[in-house]
């Protein structure tokens, strides 16, 4: 995905971010970002286990 933008174009991504959010946002917006990915990851890893569970009581 992230192949076809290119160097110059991630570059001008990260400087329209910087211009919309401005230097003292961009902590507290990668913070956020960071912890939902983690909740996100966690929750999948849950339903990932239950959903192993239930083969593993199908197969009794």
């Amino acid at each position: 995905m992230f192949s076809s933008i290119g160097i110059p174009g991630l570059i001008i991504i990260l400087v329209i971010i910087l211009i919309i959010f401005g230097p003292s946002k961009l902590p507290k917006l990668g913070r956020s970002i960071g912890e939902s990915m983690k909740n996100f990851k966690e929750s999948t890893k849950g339903v990932m286990d239950d959903d192993d569970e239930v083969k593993k009581e199908e197969k009794l």
